[in-house]
């Protein structure tokens, strides 16, 4: 058996989340809609057979892919040996080791759900490498991502995304064009990193203050933050209402709690240490 007919035969493993898309029409309305130039540099997650490669490979002149499966790395490098293949787990890449300086990456690929956030909370640590991102993920993760407040969907995803990119839902994606068939909708999500943020805050400082809002959503905001790493803050002197449930705040209000944060240096004594 040759390597390429080795690759044909492995199957997708739950243990990496893989559902290979195979459905060649929805491959190039997908790649389409991402548009990549011949210059621009292009990495794409999970590329598993290579279905998406394949159409990626004669659009740029710059394509690193980045694949955790040992079984069907070889027989990947053996088909598209113009690509860099990178045989790497994405949650722990440096990539300021695997990419070239003073570029900014444009990030696609077929994500595995069920590592969807790390994903997206590893490229918004790096988000200094990246221009923008195109993801096919889960319907109900994108809904909320897109999500405003007061909306039940509303929450860690939706405030940090929206901070950090420009956000916007391409399109829906039926669960019949992947094997094995997943059991819910998927859809294509954009990210735009090149927004400019002119807040003076610590990014870092305010995802912590995000998630710790919403760590018990069905709790005031007050009472979520008295059991966080903020429960030494005393929040007098801030122009919120601390009586109402985090996903009654639009992101001005997350930014301005941080920036009061920020200046009173109030966090946790083990969070202060591990910041330091």
């Amino acid at each position: 058996m040759n390597k390429i007919s080795k690759l044909k035969n492995n199957k997708p493993l739950k243990k990496f989340g893989q559902n290979y898309l195979v459905d060649k029409n929805i491959i190039l309305k997908f790649v389409n809609r991402f548009d990549p130039d011949l210059d621009d540099h292009v990495i794409e997650i999970g590329p598993g057979r290579g279905a998406i490669t394949e159409e990626l490979v004669s659009r740029t002149n710059h394509l690193t892919a980045i694949e955790i499966d040992n079984r069907i790395i070889d027989e990947l490098i053996v088909k598209f040996p113009k690509v860099n293949f990178v045989n790497k787990d994405i949650l722990k890449i440096d990539f300021a080791e695997i990419l070239e300086p003073n570029i900014k990456y444009r990030v696609m690929g077929n994500i595995p759900f069920n590592l969807t956030s790390p994903i997206f909370f590893q490229l918004i640590k790096n988000r200094n490498h990246f221009s923008d991102a195109m993801f096919i993920i889960q319907l109900e993760v994108a809904q909320r991502i897109i999500a405003k407040p007061n909306n039940k969907t509303y929450g860690i995803l939706s405030v940090i995304l929206n901070y950090f990119a420009d956000v916007n839902l391409e399109f829906e994606i039926s669960p019949n064009v992947f094997y094995p068939k997943p059991k819910v909708k998927s859809a294509v999500i954009k990210l735009d990193f090149s927004k400019n943020l002119t807040d003076d805050i610590d990014t870092q400082l305010f995802i912590d203050v995000v998630k710790a809002s919403f760590g018990n959503r069905r709790k005031t905001l007050k009472n979520s933050l008295n059991n966080s790493i903020f429960k030494s803050c005393n929040f007098m002197g801030i122009d919120l209402d601390f009586s109402k449930r985090a996903e009654s705040f639009a992101i001005e209000d997350f930014i301005k709690l941080t920036q009061f944060i920020q200046e009173k240096k109030c966090y946790g004594r083990e969070q202060r240490r591990n910041r330091s």
